[in-house]
């Protein structure tokens, strides 16, 4: 005999209510991360105001850093001593499951080394391959055909969009260690209203050029600088159905790259020099954030450069005298004059044979794209030397 579930009370208007929360029920992670950083701070820990999922105490070498996500918790700090001590702090007010050395987190494989740390999804990629059937197909060497126009009303239209759907949902989740993809996830996501064919011959080709790279990752050196640098390029009236640009943008702490977007923007942009401007101006308040995080980490970065590869758009950001050319701008976008003016933000021209943002604005050749690869920090641990 099976008994009813829950309370169940003759008066039908009364409701009950929770002394706390449990799992399964929807506030449960939102209770636990409150429990947690309220525990947390009344034991000297300083809550990040710029990602509340982020904690430190201590100073100098014996900084720590706590990171959560819902019930996983990171440790990390200069002096193994200080961490194993805050571990021993935590165990005594919850009921933790020391896992050891850091290996594996939300999908994410860490590889160590005297030259630094690899971040991957190896494990995710070939399971994502195995689930589509493309374990054993032909590896190709770009995400995106370059020649490739894709619109939304060209090809019939699938059967089942709800795959579609579900398959780019899984890619966007690899854009966390593949940042050679963002384009490529972000051009074909536009699509997922109406889903056709091309389109996902599209998304074929790019579980091809997965198969050939499933262990690419990031790399963070080991010895590395400190300064902030960022990359800004748009690639003007790219879209077809709407002639809106794309906007690409990455950042660089030293040599490893922590930051990547590629956008397509809001409005038309009525000339190349604008559409740049548009994805100059969506680069400052990333640095500002990065900046403001870096802060608890104690690394202070006073100003940060921004290369660029249009002269025009570097003019527009840095004199205010283009009454003609910016009128029709929202005031929003002249937010990087203030910065460029209180020399919080340096803008410097670069070719665009050196623009390293052009990998997130359209499909490169070969020869560009494999080049953007290696200034991006992205290796293969699991390929033959």
């Amino acid at each position: 005999m099976e008994l009813p579930k829950g309370y169940t009370s003759v008066d039908k208007n009364l409701v009950c209510r929770l002394n706390k929360s449990i799992y399964d029920l929807r506030q449960a992670s939102r209770q636990w991360f409150y429990k947690l950083s309220t525990t947390l701070i009344e034991n000297g820990f300083s809550q990040s105001k710029n990602d509340y999922s982020l904690s430190t105490i201590g100073k100098g070498a014996s900084l720590v850093v706590l990171l959560v996500y819902v019930d996983d918790i990171l440790l990390a700090g200069p002096s193994a001593t200080c961490v194993h001590s805050v571990q021993a702090k935590l165990q005594a007010l919850f009921k933790l499951k020391i896992l050891g050395s850091l290996q594996y987190f939300l999908g994410l494989q860490v590889a160590k080394s005297s030259k630094g740390i690899v971040l991957t999804q190896r494990k995710y990629a070939l399971s994502l391959l195995e689930d589509t059937g493309f374990l054993g197909c032909k590896p190709s060497s770009l995400p995106m055909d370059p020649n490739l126009k894709l619109d939304m009303l060209s090809g019939d239209l699938l059967p089942n969009p709800s795959m579609y759907r579900c398959l780019l949902g899984r890619l966007m989740y690899l854009t966390i260690s593949m940042p050679d993809i963002t384009f490529a996830v972000n051009k074909q996501s536009q699509c997922m209203q109406h889903p056709r064919i091309p389109h996902l011959n599209a998304v074929h080709h790019l579980l091809q050029y997965i198969k050939g790279t499933p262990g690419q990752g990031l790399h963070f050196p080991a010895s590395n600088s400190f300064n902030l640098s960022a990359y800004a390029d748009a690639d003007w009236g790219g879209c077809l159905d709407t002639r809106r640009s794309t906007s690409g943008s990455c950042v660089f702490l030293g040599d490893a790259l922590i930051s990547w977007k590629s956008k397509k923007q809001t409005t038309v942009s009525k000339s190349s020099a604008e559409a740049e401007y548009r994805a100059l101006s969506s680069v400052p308040s990333e640095v500002i954030w990065l900046r403001r995080l870096l802060l608890h980490f104690e690394i202070s970065i006073p100003s940060a450069m921004l290369f660029c590869d249009s002269k025009s758009a570097i003019y527009l950001a840095s004199n205010p005298a283009h009454h003609e050319r910016s009128k029709h701008i929202d005031i929003d976008y002249h937010f990087i004059r203030e910065l460029v003016q209180s020399n919080t933000l340096k803008l410097v021209h670069v070719k665009s044979q050196h623009q390293v943002a052009d990998i997130f604005t359209k499909p490169l050749m070969l020869l560009a794209f494999s080049s953007f690869i290696r200034k991006l920090g992205l290796i293969n641990i699991y390929s033959p030397t």
